[in-house]
């Protein structure tokens, strides 16, 4: 099990990118967060399986309709499996 930390930069905040992000997350089986950043940017955290953690990044690159991402920096850690779900936080 592997720790996505990712910090989504760009059009990110008032187009649904987080519930966009928590329903990729549950359809890929991860656990962890979303929330908005005071920066303009969303925080992402997720645990789960390596091969589903790089489909999510891949999704988070997308992102929905109106999201223009112009980058991600992420972390990758070992997983601390403290999370129950996958929720989005404020």
């Amino acid at each position: 099990m592997k720790r996505l930390h990712a910090q989504v930069y760009g059009v990110v905040q008032g187009v649904g990118y987080r519930m966009f992000a928590q329903g990729e997350a549950i359809r890929l089986g991860l656990r962890g967060y979303v929330r908005n950043c005071s920066d303009g940017s969303v925080e992402v955290v997720a645990e789960g399986m390596e091969e589903q953690l790089q489909a999510f990044l891949e999704r988070l690159w997308q992102g929905p309709l109106g999201a223009r991402v112009h980058s991600i920096d992420t972390v990758w850690d070992a997983a601390t499996g403290e999370f129950e779900g996958f929720t989005i936080r404020r």
